[in-house]
Order: C-alpha cells, then sequence, then structure tokens
C-alpha cells in the first residue's frame, strides 16, 4: 500500500497501481519466505519516482539465492513443501517493464523493478 501511494504522483491507472503491487508483494513474500525461511530478518524497500518512471528494489539479508538464473524460471521453487507456485519473479517480470535480481549466497538478495507510468507496450530504457 506503501507504494501505491508513493506512485500517485504519477497518475497511474488502477491497473498500473495493481501490477507494481502485485510485482513488489511478491518480491516482499519472496524475501520472507526464501530469503530468511522461519527466521525473523529485515525486507528493505527503497523506491523512486523521476517524471513518470518508478524504481523500487526490495532488500533482504537472508539466505541468497545460489543460481539466479534456474530461479527465475517458471514453476521454479526451493519450497515446494509449502504448495509455492515458483511463479513470483514470472508474475514481477509480467507486472513490471524490466527485473533485475542480484544475490550472493548468504549474504541476501536485491531485486531491482522498473516501470513507466503510461507507457503501456512500450519498452523500459
Amino acid at each position: 500500500m506503501v507504494i501505491a501511494a508513493f506512485i500517485t504522483g504519477t497518475n497511474p491507472t488502477l491497473e498500473e497501481v495493481s501490477d507494481v503491487k502485485t510485482a513488489v508483494s511478491e518480491a516482499v513474500t519472496n524475501s520472507i519466505i526464501h530469503g530468511y525461511r522461519d527466521k525473523e530478518g529485515k525486507v528493505v524497500i527503497n523506491a523512486t519516482v523521476t517524471g513518470r518512471k518508478v524504481y523500487v528494489e526490495v532488500i533482504d539479508y537472508g539466505n541468497g539465492i545460489e543460481d539466479v538464473k534456474k530461479a527465475m524460471e517458471p514453476m521454479y521453487t526451493t519450497r515446494p513443501d509449502e504448495e509455492r507456485s515458483g511463479m513470483g519473479f514470472s508474475f514481477m517480470e509480467a507486472f513490471m517493464d524490466k527485473l533485475e535480481v542480484v544475490s550472493k549466497p548468504k549474504e541476501g538478495t536485491t531485486v531491482k523493478m522498473w516501470k513507466e507510468i503510461g507507457a503501456a507496450g512500450r519498452q523500459f530504457e
């Protein structure tokens, strides 16, 4: 909800607000479920708006990802025991214009996402 309020200055459509909220929610959920598993930890969200361009990063200092490319494959999950769908990164990619994941095992993960409000169908640069 904070991100939704944060981007209101860009005059987003309801669909664009929903897209950004969904992508951020997926990133935060991944941080909690996969980054920290069953322990406590901090999830940091940084966001900037420049004109109509929105940049959001979600950072955890948890387990990190061994193989980012593999983790980003649709249906891949490290938590099948919890009935995870393995679609988190796929949703983030679908709802945002650009997605980048930087991770180091045992150090954490940063998910970087960009979206240009009002760009419907254009490639983010």
